[in-house]
């Protein structure tokens, strides 16, 4: 019978504490029906696709924010919240200069709001525009290159169509997103014909602006066959270190990062470190694309590490100097690989990490002239020396008479 006593009776407290947690949960902080004073005095600066708010807040204690209500172009209400420590509010998400009615409004801990003050606004012009005035669409090797000016690092997507064959426009490629102050995109595999495009850019409230129609020709571009490149070593070059199959290595088709079998010098050379081989064709090279080894560590992988490459020259030479001296040689472009989240040495992001796996490419200039034999100069690695290590080398340019 005790027992059963007990029993109703840790029942009977734990339905107290659940119904009264309950009850606490809905109850309001605060139950104040009094509507807190108007904002007042409100100053308007009209700032490019968004307008900034200075104001007077009212002296009830009980105040918590600053509520601002307006509609966008596109029909969509926006709400912006500010504290009742600030006296400012960014309003932002206006694609047009034309004017809008902005309805702002106290409220208090109870969620009751004043009357709102309705102010207008002028807002200045999108930044959009001006990004879609700067666009620039030409033919590059084997595709077009897309070049914007974001002087106002607004976070955009550049959205693709293409007109295919029966004259139908289609999405062409993933959406191009960034915050640069320049954005630059480059697509690939195209054949070097004439071809339609229409580009457009939308911003985060997706707002769009016109589309831009063009008609670009991609230049002719080929892969350089990998099966004719031959390790070379001229006096001056570096030395490989013999664990792995050496240069070969770099032309083996192996490109997978987690691929040990890559190409490294000797790290006992502080020195300026190059190394030289023959693509075994002449050609006008249009770029070069390398991938680096995911170095292990701490049981992950890391790229922007150790010995991989992050300034460096390449140079060409159509008839080298078996002295190996450097006079037979055109430098075809000093290089700079970039770690896209510029965290420090050692830490990677997920945009590092895939920027690592994909690899880099480095385009040569259109001034340079046909080449045929290939000096990669390292001037220093991410430990700050000069030795260097390459997983896989791709060459791409037009080898025609």
């Amino acid at each position: 019978m005790k027992k059963k006593k007990l029993y109703i009776l840790i029942l009977f407290v734990i339905s107290v504490l659940v119904t009264g947690c309950s009850e606490e949960q809905n109850e309001p902080l605060e139950n104040s029906k009094v509507p807190p004073g108007n904002i007042t005095n409100i100053q308007i600066e009209n700032q490019h696709g968004k307008v900034k708010l200075t104001y007077t807040l009212p002296k009830d204690q009980d105040l918590l924010y600053v509520k601002a209500v307006y509609t966008l172009e596109s029909g969509v209400v926006r709400e912006i919240k500010s504290s009742y420590y600030q006296n400012t509010m960014i309003l932002d998400g206006f694609i047009q200069t034309s004017e809008h009615e902005i309805k702002v409004s106290a409220v208090n801990r109870s969620e009751v709001e004043s009357e709102p003050v309705i102010v207008k606004v002028n807002p200045l012009e999108n930044p959009m525009w001006e990004m879609l005035r700067s666009m620039k669409v030409e033919g590059d090797f084997s595709g077009i290159k897309i070049t914007v000016d974001n002087p106002y690092k607004e976070a955009v997507s550049i959205e693709l169509i293409k007109k295919d064959s029966l004259g139908n426009w289609n999405p062409f490629l993933p959406y191009i997103y960034s915050s640069s102050p320049q954005i630059r995109y480059i697509t690939r595999g195209l054949d070097p014909v004439p071809q339609e495009f229409g580009l457009t850019i939308r911003d985060r409230f997706r707002n769009y602006t016109d589309t831009l129609y063009t008609i670009v020709t991609p230049l002719y571009e080929e892969h350089l066959a990998k099966n004719l490149f031959r390790e070379m070593k001229l006096p001056g070059d570096a030395d490989i270190q013999t664990v792995t199959d050496g240069m070969r290595s770099m032309w083996d088709g192996n490109s997978d990062y987690k691929n040990w079998n890559r190409m490294l010098t000797v790290t006992a050379n502080t020195n300026i470190q190059w190394i030289t081989f023959d693509t075994g064709q002449l050609a006008k090279l249009s770029r070069i694309k390398i991938q680096n080894y995911g170095e292990e560590v701490g049981g992950g992988y890391q790229f922007f590490y150790r010995g991989q490459l992050r300034h460096f020259e390449i140079w060409g030479s159509a008839n080298p100097n078996p002295d190996g001296s450097w006079d037979s040689w055109t430098k075809l472009g000093t290089f700079e690989c970039k770690k896209p989240s510029g965290l420090p040495y050692g830490q990677n992001s997920a945009s590092d990490f895939e920027a690592g796996v994909a690899g880099f490419e480095y385009e040569i200039s259109s001034d340079a002239p046909k080449v045929r034999y290939l000096r990669i100069k390292s001037l220093e690695n991410w430990t700050g020396t000069t030795w260097f290590e390459i997983l896989e080398v791709d060459v791409f340019g037009d080898t025609r008479p």
